[in-house]
C-alpha cells in the first residue's frame, strides 16, 4: 500500500474547520461511522459535538488534508453516526493510513503529557513555536518526542516458524519474538539476544524485512526473518509462557492483518507455498 501521509514538524499552522481531527480520549479514537466503514471527522464536526480541549498539534497531510491530533479529558456527547473505540482495538477496522496517523496522534499527545517539566531542573517546559519539540525556558534543555526502538523477530526452522505466547496475551494468542534494544546495542545483537533470553535458542543469518511504529506509546518496531541455528525450546516463564514451532497448517490465534508481526507471518507463509 503506498503511504500518502507526509509529516510535517516544522511548519506552523492552526487548524481550520476542514482539517482532519485525530481526537483521542481515554486511549480511544473519535470516529465517524458509514455502514463498515470509518473515517475521521473534521474540525467542523468536532465543534459542534462540543469537543473542549488545550492544545492541537499538526501531524501532517495526507494528499490536500492537514491532519491534527487533540486530546479531551471530559466525555463528549456522541451524535448518532460518531464512535469511540480503543486503538487497541481500531487497528483491523481502519485504513492502514488512517491507523499510522493516529499512532502518531497517540504518541504526539502521551509526550505531551509526560514532558511538561523539564528532566533536567525540574522548570516546567514550553512548546517550542518552529517545530515539534519542548523547550526548557530557565536551562534551554530541548526535548523531542521520544522514539524506543525494538524489534521483532520471525525465526524460521525449514517450514516451521517459531511462535509464542506471552503471558499479558489475550485470547490464547502467538506471536513472534520481540524485544527493546538496550543501550549500546546493535539491532542483530538484540535479535539474538532476545531469542535466547526468551526462548533459549540461538539464531543466524539475520534478515532485515520492515519496520512499523507501534505507537503504544512509543515505540519504533524494526522486523526480521532469522534462522534457527541451535539449541532447545525453553521459555523463560515470566514474560514466555509458551513457544512452540508451527507449521502453516496448524497456525494457532495470531496477531491482526494490520501489525507488522501478522505481516511477517503472512510472508512466510508466501515463502513455504
Amino acid at each position: 500500500m503506498e503511504n500518502n501521509f507526509n509529516i510535517l514538524s516544522n511548519i506552523v499552522k492552526k487548524s481550520t474547520p476542514e482539517d482532519l481531527c485525530f481526537l483521542i480520549f481515554k486511549g480511544s479514537l473519535l470516529v465517524k461511522r458509514n455502514g463498515d466503514v470509518l473515517s475521521i471527522p473534521v474540525f467542523d464536526e468536532i465543534m459542534k459535538l462540543g469537543a473542549k480541549y488545550e492544545k492541537e498539534f499538526l501531524l501532517g497531510k495526507i494528499e490536500d488534508k492537514f491532519c491534527f491530533a487533540i486530546e479531551v479529558s471530559s466525555e463528549i456527547k456522541l451524535e448518532n453516526n460518531f464512535e469511540l473505540i480503543s486503538l487497541y482495538e481500531i487497528g483491523p477496522l481502519l485504513e492502514e493510513e488512517l491507523f499510522l496517523v493516529a499512532g502518531r496522534a497517540n504518541q504526539i499527545l502521551n509526550w505531551d503529557r509526560t514532558h511538561r517539566f523539564c528532566g533536567k531542573c525540574g522548570s516546567r517546559t514550553e512548546d517550542k513555536i518552529d517545530e515539534m519539540a519542548k523547550v526548557c525556558p530557565s536551562c534551554n534543555n530541548v526535548m523531542y518526542p521520544v522514539i524506543c526502538p525494538a524489534i521483532i523477530v520471525a525465526v524460521i526452522k525449514g517450514d516451521k516458524i517459531l511462535l509464542a505466547h506471552n503471558g499479558g496475551f489475550k485470547n490464547d494468542m502467538y506471536s513472534l519474538i520481540a524485544g527493546f534494544v538496550e543501550a549500546g546495542e546493535d539491532l542483530e545483537s538484540t535479535v539474538k539476544r532476545e531469542v535466547f533470553e526468551e526462548v533459549g535458542i540461538n539464531v543466524k543469518n539475520i534478515k532485515y524485512y520492515k519496520s512499523s511504529p507501534w505507537s503504544f506509546p512509543n515505540s519504533l518496531m524494526v522486523g526480521f526473518f532469522a534462522e534457527y541455528e541451535s539449541g532447545e525450546i525453553k521459555v523463560d516463564g515470566k514474560e514466555i509462557v509458551d513457544a512452540q514451532w508451527f507449521s502453516k497448517e496448524n497456525f494457532p490465534n495470531i496477531p491482526k492483518k494490520f501489525t507488522l508481526a501478522r505481516k511477517l507471518i503472512d510472508k512466510f507463509i508466501e515463502k513455504v507455498k
